[in-house]
């Protein structure tokens, strides 16, 4: 067995929990983190694991893909779910954290660990013949990423990701607006809610369609993840677009405002509730249209933005083409991928990809069989999707019910179904994890 320490690059979400992973089963990890020696187009500090979209790891109930997929990786032990469950703040049915706890808490994890050397230098060169992690997720710094095209002879899909803005608290009129979270859930008054009447929404999305853009440049195409829109190209789609979208006001109808069309939903950034993130609002305006467009909304006249959307793109590896699903690559089995750059998208999604790289890694360096959960698992199905989806047409993917197998004997109705793709997958899991030996 080999003494020469793992490699991961990256010490975002999917880097972090799978240097973590190869740390606790007792082996040596270097963990490769690029800033603050290089800073990418999105982040803010050098803490691993920042959150630079929303700070929501979405739904956080075993009812939906989400939260099955929490459910699986707290039962295997995940430190980001550990993270986000010591830093969480009010988000009705949601996991949503305060981003800095978040992203501290396992920084210091991460530092105290004695299996693990963090290094601040970017990696320009993936060695040879070294069992190594690429988690650079979506932000690949261009030196590793051409050495990549070179290395793995593939070209590099790309789509555009956004921002959501950020408002003080301080700063919203908050006579104007109303607390309550969709159908109560929670505590019931999780989100600060700015409502719309019908002409206050028309007039809003108007102005959304008609406000300037950031361009992009001349060698780059207009490509979206379907699942994170700009809100002004939700817009474009047709006048109720938004309010059957991200301004539904489903579940927040009240007797008290009969003439409530739509709502932009705020939720909550820290702790001390200084900061409020506009829900939905991923964006590509131009800085100045973003402060005049936001601030038709109800009770943003005076909002004062302590971050702006913004836009950035993305890269991800045409995954069917290149991985196996163990994560590592068709070609070099010593090197494995994980997180957004193998083409999941989310959060908890890239951790997990994370979790399976870095108990790959150990069985890979330990010389045991490689580790591929049961389809029906949501982790399962993750892996399943990004090595066995159609190559021409390969996009990002949540997770969702529709990647698991259908249930043997049909369920009705969809609760009913949904219930037991649940009860399956974490049988599924505990009974594929206690069977195997990492």
């Amino acid at each position: 067995m080999s003494t020469r320490p793992i490699i991961v690059v990256g010490g975002g979400l999917a880097g972090v929990e799978a240097a973590y992973q190869i740390a606790s089963c007792g082996l040596p990890v270097q963990l490769y983190e690029m800033r603050p020696q290089r800073q990418t187009p999105a982040h803010q500090t050098d803490l691993l694991g920042e959150l630079v979209c929303s700070n929501s790891l979405k739904a956080d109930t075993p009812a939906s893909g989400h939260g099955l997929l929490k459910a699986e990786l707290r039962h295997l032990g995940s430190l980001i779910l550990q993270a986000a469950d010591a830093s969480r703040v009010p988000a009705g049915a949601a996991l949503a954290v305060d981003r800095t706890q978040f992203a501290q808490y396992l920084t210091t994890t991460i530092q105290h660990h004695p299996n693990i050397t963090l290094v601040r230098e970017e990696v320009m060169e993936l060695l040879a013949a070294q069992i190594t992690i690429v988690a650079t997720g979506p932000l690949t710094s261009p030196a590793l990423t051409a050495h990549m095209q070179s290395r793995l002879g593939s070209q590099h899909l790309y789509f555009y990701d956004a921002l959501s803005p950020i408002v003080a608290a301080e700063s919203i009129d908050q006579s104007k607006t109303f607390l309550a979270s969709r159908y109560d859930v929670g505590d019931g008054d999780d989100y600060l809610n700015c409502p719309l009447d019908r002409a206050t929404y028309e007039r809003f999305c108007a102005a959304l369609v008609a406000a300037e853009c950031v361009k992009p440049h001349a060698f780059e195409r207009e490509i979206f993840f379907e699942g994170c829109l700009p809100i002004e190209e939700m817009a474009r789609r047709g006048p109720e677009t938004l309010a059957f979208g991200p301004l539904k006001p489903v579940g927040l109808r009240r007797a008290d405002r009969p003439t409530l069309h739509a709502v932009v939903q705020l939720r909550l950034e820290d702790t001390m509730r200084s900061a409020y993130n506009m829900v939905g609002f991923q964006t590509r305006l131009t800085y100045a249209e973003q402060r005049r467009v936001f601030r038709m909304i109800p009770g943003l006249e005076q909002a004062e933005f302590l971050r702006l959307g913004a836009v950035h793109r993305n890269t991800f590896l045409n995954a069917p083409r290149l991985l196996l699903p163990t994560l590592q690559t068709r070609y070099e089995p010593t090197l494995l991928f994980a997180g957004q750059i193998t083409g999941v998208e989310g959060y908890v999604e890239s951790a997990a990809t994370g979790l399976l790289a870095g108990l790959n890694a150990v069985a890979l360096h330990c010389g045991k069989p490689l580790l591929v959960p049961p389809p029906t698992t949501a982790h399962g199905a993750l892996v399943r999707y990004i090595s066995t989806a159609n190559p021409d047409t390969f996009q990002p993917m949540n997770i969702h019910f529709g990647l698991l197998p259908p249930l043997e004997t049909p369920t009705h109705p969809k609760k009913a179904r949904r219930a037991a793709m649940i009860a399956r997958a974490l049988t599924d899991l505990q009974t594929w994890y206690s069977s195997v030996h990492v």
